[in-house]
């Protein structure tokens, strides 16, 4: 494996015996020849290579072999075949309080995960001071771990573990567990690791963290690598199986959206949209209109914090109770920068009938760092409904520099008053 590679997996599956009668264990062992378990392939020909560097981010259903695949990764279980190569010191956070003593105290426990994770008695006695501030647990450091709650017991593994300068780091939904400031202080040091060339794994149900921590993304869907690409495009493709599951179909993106068997307008959508959805109403056309009224073209350039007026129509299919329609834009990396329904705007839409058709019309400003973002649109009968149609990267759009030459350093720029009043010091006696 080229030294440039930090984690190589060749072909590999990992199969479990499962067992209807615990006896039938001792059976198997002691009467060989007979074979008493049915068999669970968790990971089926996994094939995968890592660059150094690179932050991937993993997502799938619960049960599609993520967490199998990240311990064969950290070495914690062996794969039934294929072949596992990895060039660095591996840090995981697999579990909450993984190869913690609940016996041990905090302090113990620091001094011997470090210790299994390769660091000396002088290398871990230099680092345990950053450790203990980065997990801020107090006295409870020299208290037995098993009186911990679950956020300290998170808060003391993750500090061990992004503390011994890993040079790969795996992490599997542990940042669920941490109160907001600590989960604030995990993604800001996350980030710290990533960019100085730290190799992550990164498993999460957060879209908006894998879209944003991660260089790219798979997605694990019954033990096979489904899917892979930039974390954007995995987290669409996961939601749109997510979806279809629930809903018990399978569709392709290429098929015209139309509900059951009927012929519905091919949807008028720019770009390459993927969507999702029970089609109980679809959006059939979206437009996007500058201030002066004119339709932008299929790459549209909009200007800094320019006003747009946004179209939306929409098919009912289904009788609706309630309906709501709303929009994102989105970064390339796929976070919502900015958006709005008609219920948060105060336009209620109430019962729908079948062959019904709606327009929507949105006016609102971008005042956008420059570059290139993207339009998704969305409906559904209420917030705990499943949406009818959401299709993602609807149109793909440039926002210009402003013309006054002002540096825009966040993603929004608003308009903000400065005062500055000099202040006298006090008089030293």
């Amino acid at each position: 494996m080229g030294e440039e590679i930090a984690i190589s997996l060749k072909n590999i599956s990992k199969c479990f015996k499962c067992y209807i009668h615990p006896v039938d264990r001792l059976k198997e062992i002691f009467l060989p020849g007979k074979t008493r378990a049915s068999e669970f392939w968790a990971l089926r020909d996994i094939n995968l290579e890592i660059p150094k560097g690179e932050t991937v981010g993993i997502v799938g259903k619960n049960g599609s072999g993520k967490s199998t695949l990240l311990q064969i990764i950290a070495g914690t279980l062996t794969p039934t075949t294929g072949e596992v190569i990895v060039n660095g010191r591996v840090s995981a956070l697999l579990e909450l309080g993984s190869g913690f003593n609940p016996e041990f105290t905090g302090r113990q426990n620091v001094f011997f995960n470090a210790r299994l994770l390769g660091l000396n008695q002088k290398e871990i006695e230099d680092k345990f001071d950053s450790i203990a501030s980065f997990a801020d647990i107090g006295d409870f450091i020299d208290q037995p771990v098993k009186t911990y709650s679950s956020g300290m017991f998170v808060r003391l593994a993750f500090a061990v573990a992004v503390n011994v300068e890993p040079e790969i780091l795996i992490v599997d939904e542990a940042l669920a567990v941490g109160d907001i400031v600590f989960q604030h202080r995990c993604m800001r040091r996350m980030r710290s690791l990533m960019d100085s060339g730290v190799t992550t794994l990164f498993v999460s149900h957060d879209s908006g963290a894998v879209k944003t921590l991660c260089n790219s993304a798979i997605m694990i869907h019954e033990g096979k690598n489904y899917f892979s690409g930039t974390p954007n495009a995995a987290i669409i493709k996961y939601m749109k199986l997510v979806t279809e599951t629930e809903l018990g179909i399978i569709t392709k993106e290429e098929e015209n959206p139309s509900h059951h068997q009927h012929n519905s307008q091919q949807s008028l959508v720019k770009s390459q949209p993927t969507r999702r959805g029970n089609r109980k109403a679809l959006i059939k056309n979206i437009q996007l209109f500058n201030k002066i009224g004119e339709e932008l073209g299929d790459t549209p350039t909009i200007g800094f914090n320019e006003q747009v007026q946004l179209i939306i129509e929409l098919d009912i299919y289904e009788a609706l109770q309630t309906c709501i329609v709303g929009f994102f834009i989105c970064d390339k990396n796929g976070n919502e920068l900015i958006g709005s329904n008609t219920f948060e705007e105060n336009y209620p839409i109430d019962k729908l009938e079948p062959g019904e058709q709606l327009k929507i019309e949105f006016t609102f400003h971008l005042p956008l760092r420059p570059g290139s973002y993207s339009l998704t649109v969305a409906g559904a009968e209420n917030y705990t409904a499943m949406t009818f149609d959401w299709i993602d990267n609807a149109i793909v759009f440039q926002v210009l520099p402003p013309d006054t030459g002002k540096r825009i350093h966040a993603w929004v720029d608003l308009p903000i008053s400065v005062r500055v009043s000099p202040q006298k010091l006090p008089a030293i006696r």
